[in-house]
C-alpha cells in the first residue's frame, strides 16, 4: 500500500479528539511530502538535526515535534521552529528550552515524560520525581515554557494487559495533574503497535510511523 492509502487507513482507526502525529524519522522528503499532500500536517522526529533539515526544505504550515530522547546542547538548533517537545524528562532540560525559547521569543509547548515501562532504557519521570517538579517553585520561573502534559512509553512487549496497565496508571496520573493545571491538555501515549490500546485508555494524541511510511530500514 502507498502513504496515501496507509495514511487514510490509520485516520479511519482515530476519532477526531485525538492529534496523529506521523513519525517520519529517517524517512527522505518525499515521503512526508506524499502525507503533507494527503493534508498531514505534523511530523514527529527524534533527532534535532534531521529535523532541522526536513523543517528548512518543507513548507512552513507544518508542526514539528520533538518525540525522541533530547540532549541539552541540542535545544538551540530546535528552539526557533519546533511546535512541541514530547520527551522532557529532567528539571535541567525544561530551564534549557526556557532559556532558548526566550532568544527567540517564544514560548515552546512541551510534555513531561513519565516513565511507566517496566524496562531501564526508558527516559522519564516517576511519579514522585513529577509531583515534585511541577509543585515547586522554580517551576512557575520557567515562562517561556508551556506544559501542556504527559508522555509515555509502554514497555515493548506482546503483553497486551501490561501494556493497558502501564497507560492505566499514566492516563491516572494526568487526570490527577489536570485538575490542578489549566493548560494539561495532551496525553501522548501509542504507537503503531498499540495506539488503540492507549486511545481506549485516554490517550489524545498518538505518534505513528511504520504503519503509515513503512518499516524503516
Amino acid at each position: 500500500m502507498s502513504i496515501k492509502e496507509n495514511l487514510l487507513a490509520v485516520k479511519q482507526t482515530i476519532p477526531n479528539s485525538v492529534t496523529l502525529v506521523a513519525v517520519s524519522k529517517t524517512k527522505p522528503i518525499s515521503d512526508i511530502q506524499e502525507a503533507y499532500d494527503q493534508g498531514q500536517r505534523i511530523f514527529g522526529e527524534n533527532r534535532v538535526q534531521e529535523m532541522t533539515e526536513k523543517w528548512e526544505k518543507m513548507p512552513k504550515d507544518i508542526e514539528w515535534h520533538m518525540i525522541g530522547h533530547l540532549q541539552r546542547n541540542k535545544v538551540k538548533y530546535m528552539a526557533e521552529y519546533v511546535s512541541l517537545v514530547h520527551g522532557v524528562d529532567s528539571p535541567r532540560l525544561l530551564t534549557e528550552i526556557n532559556k532558548q525559547a526566550e532568544k527567540h521569543n517564544r514560548t515552546i509547548p512541551c510534555l513531561l515524560q513519565v516513565h511507566i515501562a517496566e524496562e531501564d532504557t526508558k527516559f522519564g519521570f516517576n511519579e514522585e520525581e513529577l509531583l515534585d517538579l511541577v509543585r515547586n517553585e522554580n517551576f512557575k520561573l520557567h515562562k517561556n515554557v508551556k506544559i501542556v502534559g504527559l508522555m509515555g512509553m509502554a514497555t515493548f512487549t506482546e503483553n497486551m494487559d501490561q501494556v493497558r496497565r502501564e497507560f492505566k496508571s499514566l492516563q491516572s496520573l494526568y487526570l490527577k495533574l489536570k485538575s490542578e493545571y489549566a493548560d494539561f491538555t495532551t496525553l501522548s501515549m501509542g504507537m503503531s503497535g498499540d495506539y488503540q490500546i492507549a486511545i481506549e485508555e485516554g490517550s489524545t494524541m498518538v505518534r505513528i510511523g511504520s504503519s503509515i511510511f513503512g518499516c524503516r530500514n
